[in-house]
């Protein structure tokens, strides 16, 4: 199956996964509208959705930038309203927009943990909903956020405003799966196993060492790719991990994704080990 002709509404890929995620839907033809808040270089991010809507072209596909906040629904509402004018609906559904703050109960003030519930839980809500009434009767419709699976062990239960953010996103895919089987359009969630080269790793989480133990953002955009391929009324309510959809859709040597050849590689939040049981490598 290609993506060829298929449209995706992206939130939040201006640079990183969504981007990459973006340009490999792209490289099939696809049509990308992207959502995001930078429009003008940042001193420490770089790419704005202007420079993503380049790159998107550049492989092949077709592009429409536009700058709002998937916390204003009329803002996102509007979006969608103009994807869909240009390319005349949405097979495809992302919600990468996110924000993080790895403090905990003590540390995060009120106004981040809004922020980040406001981008995390009610951006996907918001962007969901106003795509869902164009996705009704489109050919293999797929809702993807961009979020772990919950784990409700002790270990995993912290720190509290983000882990509270994140299950949100996945509680909110999960209740949209069966909202919409009867529609046909599938909702999953999709998170890595490890650390993936992004500029949060980079500012946030241990600069040039941690991003020299994480994988490619590649890693995230073949996934996210083979579960855009699958079929949309069987393929529903999942919380997926990247690398365990890489291996059942073929893929045999996991280290082609690793930014350093043979590293340590650091496990992401929620997961309990780099690779899928049973795997030993190439």
């Amino acid at each position: 199956m290609s993506l060829q002709g298929k449209t995706m509404f992206i939130s939040g890929a201006s640079r990183g996964i969504g981007l990459a995620i973006a340009k490999r839907a792209a490289a099939d033809g696809a049509n990308i509208a992207l959502l995001a808040k930078t429009a003008e270089p940042h001193p420490k991010l770089s790419g704005t959705v202007y420079t993503a809507a380049r790159e998107i072209e550049e492989v092949g596909g077709q592009a429409l930038p536009i700058v709002g906040d998937v916390r204003d629904g009329d803002s996102v509402a509007a979006a969608v309203a103009q994807a869909v004018e240009q390319f005349g609906g949405i097979d495809l559904c992302v919600n990468n927009a996110s924000a993080i703050n790895l403090g905990s109960i003590e540390e995060v003030p009120l106004k981040r943990f809004d922020l980040m519930n406001g981008i995390q839980v009610r951006g996907t809500y918001s962007v969901s909903q106003a795509c869902i009434p164009h996705m009704k009767g489109r050919a293999n419709p797929h809702i993807l956020t961009l979020s772990p699976p919950i784990r409700l062990e002790s270990e995993w239960l912290k720190p509290t405003p983000y882990m509270m953010a994140k299950f949100g996103m996945t509680l909110c895919a999960l209740g949209i799966a069966e909202e919409m089987r009867q529609h046909g359009i599938a909702s999953n969630t999709l998170w890595p196993r490890t650390m993936v080269a992004t500029a949060a790793v980079q500012n946030l989480l241990g600069g040039d060492e941690a991003m020299g133990r994480a994988r490619k953002p590649a890693v995230y955009a073949d996934a996210a790719y083979a579960v855009f391929t699958r079929a949309a009324r069987e393929y529903t309510g999942h919380s997926l991990l990247c690398e365990d959809v890489l291996l059942e859709s073929g893929v045999t040597d996991l280290s082609a994704y690793d930014c350093v050849p043979g590293s340590d590689l650091g496990v992401d939040l929620w997961v309990d080990t780099p690779n899928p049981p049973g795997y030993t490598g190439p």
